[in-house]
């Protein structure tokens, strides 16, 4: 995939340049520790304009993590939408992906940075799939303990579990892995949360050893609007090999549903299932076809 070219525009510290001539400190704290935290947003081109999905629960987010991780964030919320849909603009993106980033100055200690920097960039995302089932195998990695890292918080530094997961995963045949937490349990995949179904209702892990994503988030208000039965619960690995269905969930991922997990083949066909339902229902909602968030 190509991020950026000789034309594209991002923005940083408060104003807008081609991102080929942009740099960064090589001794920065962020480099050095993956002392960072960023967020995924996806913007949609609805018949109503661009549009960024939940553009103020993700920066209201960007702002905890930084919160939680004694990152300064010196920015307004208002302000960082504004410029978003500027950059959308600028780099004529309809249906984009989003990343901004808060990273720090040059520091080698292991303290607090005392200041921060933020980027903002975007690229050119696809249409809408969720057509391929994935299949996934459980990885040998377990999510972080939420007592050695906040788990509420999309910290850079915690996602190198996620990339050894992915690999993993991948050099043994799967499309994507599937995490345990310290408890056995079922936490994530590593970019997405999890919900399985069991004779029409459906389960997910609570928070706590989980990201709380903001797709979850909005399956889970889905699920009120559809009249669907929706518990939180720790779930084992017995409970998702007995499972008759099952999908991921996030903001790149959007809605994908579940062919297998290791050698267990989901039984029920993913069209009559109840992610089907959810998945149809959140592509209209991005695309603005139906307003569900006067509901939500």
């Amino acid at each position: 995939m190509q991020y950026y070219n000789s034309e594209t525009i991002l923005f940083t510290n408060g104003q807008f340049e081609r991102a080929v001539d942009v740099t960064t400190d090589l001794y920065g704290q962020s480099l050095h520790y993956g002392y960072a935290v960023f967020e995924g947003i996806r913007a949609y081109n609805t018949h109503n304009g661009t549009r960024i999905f939940k553009a103020r629960e993700h920066f209201e987010r960007l702002k905890r993590s930084a919160e939680l991780l004694h990152i300064p964030f010196k920015w307004k919320v208002n302000d960082l939408i504004k410029q978003t849909y500027k950059l959308l603009e600028l780099n004529n993106l309809k249906d984009a992906y989003i990343r901004p980033l808060i990273y720090c100055p040059p520091s080698m200690t292991l303290v607090a940075a005392q200041d921060s920097s933020i980027m903002i960039c975007a690229w050119e995302w696809g249409a809408y799939s969720g057509s391929e089932l994935l299949r996934l195998g459980i990885s040998s990695y377990e999510r972080p303990n939420p007592k050695s890292t906040p788990m509420e918080a999309k910290a850079s530094g915690n996602y190198v579990n996620s990339i050894l997961a992915t690999t993993e995963a991948k050099s043994k045949g799967f499309d994507e892995a599937l995490l345990l937490d310290m408890n056995r349990n079922i936490a994530e995949a590593p970019g997405a949360n999890i919900f399985i179904e069991k004779n029409g209702r459906l389960f997910t892990p609570p928070l706590g050893n989980i990201l709380p994503g903001l797709t979850r988030a909005t399956v889970i208000d889905l699920c009120r609007v559809l009249d669907i039965e929706l518990t939180e619960k720790h779930l084992t690995v017995k409970d998702l090999k007995h499972a008759d269905s099952a999908f991921l969930c996030g903001t790149a991922t959007e809605i994908a549903g579940l062919a297998s997990v290791d050698d267990y083949v989901f039984p029920l066909t993913w069209t009559e299932s109840a992610g089907a339902t959810i998945q149809r229902t959140y592509k209209s909602l991005v695309l603005d076809k139906q307003n569900y968030e006067t509901i939500i």
